[in-house]
């Protein structure tokens, strides 16, 4: 089974890597692409600072980083112990088309990280967190096609992303949110 699913990224990212957009688009998706390096948190933010107020951000912010913890502690544990090599090293024809942020492929840290973040968003401020929603998938299917990860990492990074959600979301209901509920409804 293993074999099977390792052929099939393979096969699909070599599809994806012979069949390239203009320079142009190449250009702007990666440009998109950086965006998920976590630079378009900056923006969201500031509108939520500007849209919703100090009192809902510092909200955001708290509910965010037990998912992001629990996502950084997921994605290090599993990069470290599965080290899956990325196309760019297993396939000796592929170039890294943007940069790796580290060694290892599997799970794709762009989409795990950023939609556990998202999905913590949207809970709090779902206009934003609607658009951040979709934000993590594309960065992670573009890096397929970038040559840095295989479908499987996307896969597994929406997975686990979903999954570090629902953790720091237990830990924020059970634990913190007890702790801090004054500090929000005032």
């Amino acid at each position: 089974m293993l074999k099977k699913i390792l052929d099939f990224d393979e096969r699909f990212s070599r599809y994806l890597y012979s069949h390239r957009f203009s320079a142009k688009t190449d250009k702007w998706l990666r440009l998109y692409t950086r965006l998920g390096d976590g630079y378009v948190w900056a923006l969201i933010i500031i509108l939520i600072l500007m849209f919703h107020g100090p009192m809902i951000l510092a909200e955001v912010l708290a509910m965010v980083f037990p998912s992001l913890v629990a996502s950084l502690a997921l994605y290090w544990t599993l990069k470290l112990s599965t080290k899956r090599p990325r196309p760019f090293v297993a396939i000796p024809e592929f170039k890294a088309l943007v940069p790796p942020l580290d060694k290892y492929s599997f799970p794709s840290g762009h989409t795990m990280n950023n939609l556990a973040i998202a999905t913590t968003v949207l809970l709090t401020v779902p206009a934003a967190g609607a658009v951040m929603i979709a934000l993590p998938l594309t960065w992670g299917f573009l890096r397929v096609y970038f040559g840095v990860h295989w479908l499987t990492d996307v896969i597994g990074g929406f997975i686990l992303g979903v999954a570090s959600f629902a953790i720091g979301h237990l830990v924020w209901v059970f634990a913190l949110s007890p702790l801090v509920s004054g500090y929000f409804q005032g």
